[in-house]
């Protein structure tokens, strides 16, 4: 009998020998420490790398992989489990809900900016303003040299450029400007933001639709050299009851609180951990008072914080 429960025994040590030695420190994350992967939009890319600069600063044994990656490819790293939170322009939409709903997972959004899209245009081309309407009819065709816009331009045919055929800017100006329309036939996709930034720089006829992070940063160095490649346009609100009719709104951060740059979006980050680990850590950090900060450094506008408008007359 007594040999019996010393090999239990020695049974049971070996048991937790073995879990121990199969689970390491830095497989079970916590909110400010451990390792996973972010999975982000790529339009996001220079706020969510001043974010995770600081954060890692603050939490030494906190480690995230971050991806970047078109829009509509985000939710497969969720669903194939190769990452455990995602960022995106958007909330879930019905597929990703249910998603989570069979899975029996609880998703935990957080909204951590209001973002815009900018329109771009080359150094030589003078229209630094536009209406809205005429931004519809540029973004469905119906405009298809600069001179359907402006008689006196002597620019040739319009080239539409975005950063990706899958990207969040495609979707969001299908939706918001062409009723869900497919895009005509002189819009073409590149691949990243910069990549954008460099084909209007080099294209007199381009014009080009990013993630207004990349050009708002007045800090950043890369920021300053893209706006000094290209031009950024101001645009009016059909809906705006704050300003005089007819004015026009660059890509501001006041103008984005105000609602009155008319292209702008919520930005979120969305753990699919469904426990406290550092997905939601680091949404808390960045919904929290220094995340907001950096979002408000950057030149868009925080979801939580304040900003200071002044009125001059």
């Amino acid at each position: 009998m007594r040999i019996r429960i010393i090999f239990v025994n020695l049974v049971l040590i070996l048991m937790v020998a073995a879990c121990q030695q199969g689970v390491k420190s830095t497989d079970i994350d916590t909110p400010t420490t451990g390792h996973i992967t972010i999975v982000a939009d790529e339009s996001l890319k220079p706020i969510i790398d001043s974010e995770y600069q600081v954060f890692s600063a603050i939490y030494k044994y906190a480690v995230i992989k971050f991806i970047y990656a078109p829009e509509n490819e985000l939710f497969n790293y969720i669903a194939k489990d190769s990452a455990q939170a995602m960022i995106i322009a958007r909330p879930l939409n019905k597929d990703e809900e249910n998603f989570f709903e069979k899975e029996k997972i609880t998703p935990r959004p957080t909204k951590i900016a209001i973002d815009a899209i900018a329109l771009i245009t080359n150094k030589e081309n003078k229209d630094s303003s536009i209406t809205y309407e005429q931004v519809q009819k540029l973004i469905s065709g119906q405009y298809q040299v600069w001179k359907d816009l402006d008689p006196q331009s002597n620019l040739g045919d319009i080239h539409i450029v975005f950063d990706n055929a899958q990207s969040g800017a495609v979707r969001y100006i299908s939706e918001n400007l062409l009723n869900n329309q497919a895009l005509p036939k002189n819009c073409y996709a590149v691949k990243t933001n910069p990549d954008v930034i460099d084909y209007v720089s080099k294209n007199k006829n381009a014009l080009g639709l990013i993630g207004v992070s990349w050009v708002s940063n007045g800090n950043d160095p890369k920021a300053l050299s893209f706006l000094n490649e290209v031009n950024v346009l101001a645009l009016t609100n059909p809906k705006d009851t704050i300003g005089e009719k007819g004015e026009f709104y660059q890509p501001y951060q006041a103008y984005i609180a105000l609602k009155q740059y008319p292209l702008i979006r919520d930005i979120y980050i969305i753990s699919a951990q469904g426990r406290n680990g550092l997905g939601t850590g680091f949404a808390a950090f960045v919904a929290g008072d220094k995340g907001q900060r950096i979002i408000l450094k950057a030149g868009i506008m925080p979801a939580s914080q304040p900003v200071r408008i002044v009125h001059l007359n």
